[in-house]
Formats: structure tokens, C-alpha cells, sequence
């Protein structure tokens, strides 16, 4: 299933919503104004919240801690013996880990699970301009979790680079 996210509205603070590919509200993103540190809600259409996305404040490396529940379910950063800048790891609760490799800034890049690819986030696809396409290739695949790690792993991207 491939999902659109509408980059000009990527700001935390800012409520913006995914469609599928038929044009179809699917998620909602409710940005989360006013706080110390970048935090939104990933909710269903029905306005059901499906995960809380935070960053963690005091960290040596920037994090983004995703809850579910009020429950962890996955901690995302850079990787730390990665030459590349372009590496993220997503660890899971249970242990698991995604890996998030390519060009973020660029929004090309893909998310797999032990080489087996999960997700693919793209621009190629798309001829609308400030969009790029979530393609959740496993259907066993949790899609509010994989848009989630999307939507993070470029927020650390983009800080990254302002720092820089």
C-alpha cells in the first residue's frame, strides 16, 4: 500500500493528513505546538491516536522514542559506526531492529528488517510537487509504525543538518 505525505506541512505543530494512493484520509498527523521537545500523534481516521512519537531530551545522540499505548515500541537514532550519515536504526522492544539507509534528505531511502525490505519512501513516483510516496511492501507490516519511522528519521535528518 503506498501512502502520501505532503512535505510543506512537515512541521511539528502543524496537523496535516496522509492519504493512501486513491486519494483516501487515512492518517492523521497531529503535531504537538508549544513544547520542549518535537512530539506528535499519529491517528487513525477516526481520530483514534495509534502512536506517540516524542524526541528524547537528554541524549547523547538525538532520539525519537515512538509509544503506543503509552508504551515504548521503538527507539530511532543515527548509527553510531556508520560512515555513511544517511543510517538509521530502529529498535524495537522486542529486541528487533530496522534498518534505514539512503539518501533521507533526498526522501529516497528504504527500511528493512535482516535485508528483507519493509518499506520504501520516494519521490520518483510522484508528480506533486513537496510529496513523497511511503510504499509499505510487506502487508504482515505495521503501516502506522513504518510512516512513524519515516516521518522521524527525516525530522533527524533535517536537525542534523541544521546543525551542521
Amino acid at each position: 500500500m503506498r501512502y502520501l505525505v505532503r512535505e510543506r506541512l512537515l512541521g511539528f505543530g502543524d496537523d496535516y493528513w496522509i492519504e493512501d494512493d486513491r486519494g483516501d484520509k487515512v492518517f492523521l498527523v497531529d503535531g504537538k505546538a508549544l513544547r520542549l521537545r518535537d512530539t506528535f500523534e499519529l491517528k487513525d481516521a477516526d481520530g483514534r491516536v495509534l502512536v506517540d512519537v516524542r524526541q528524547k531530551l537528554f541524549a547523547l545522540r538525538d532520539t525519537m522514542v515512538i509509544e503506543r499505548d503509552d508504551e515504548p515500541l521503538a527507539r530511532i537514532r543515527r548509527k553510531r559506526l556508520s560512515l555513511l550519515r544517511n543510517h538509521y536504526r530502529v529498535s524495537l522492544v522486542d529486541g528487533t531492529d530496522l534498518d534505514v539507509s539512503g539518501k533521507i534528505l533526498d526522501r529516497e531511502f528504504a527500511v528493512e528488517y535482516d535485508g528483507e525490505l519493509l518499506a520504501v519512501v520516494s519521490r520518483r513516483w510522484l508528480t506533486v510537487r513537496d510529496t513523497y510516496g511511503v510504499d509499505v511492501v510487506r502487508e504482515d507490516t505495521d503501516p502506522a509504525l513504518l510512516i512513524a519511522v519515516a516521518v522521524c528519521v527525516i525530522q533527524l535528518a533535517e536537525k542534523e543538518r541544521e546543525e551542521d
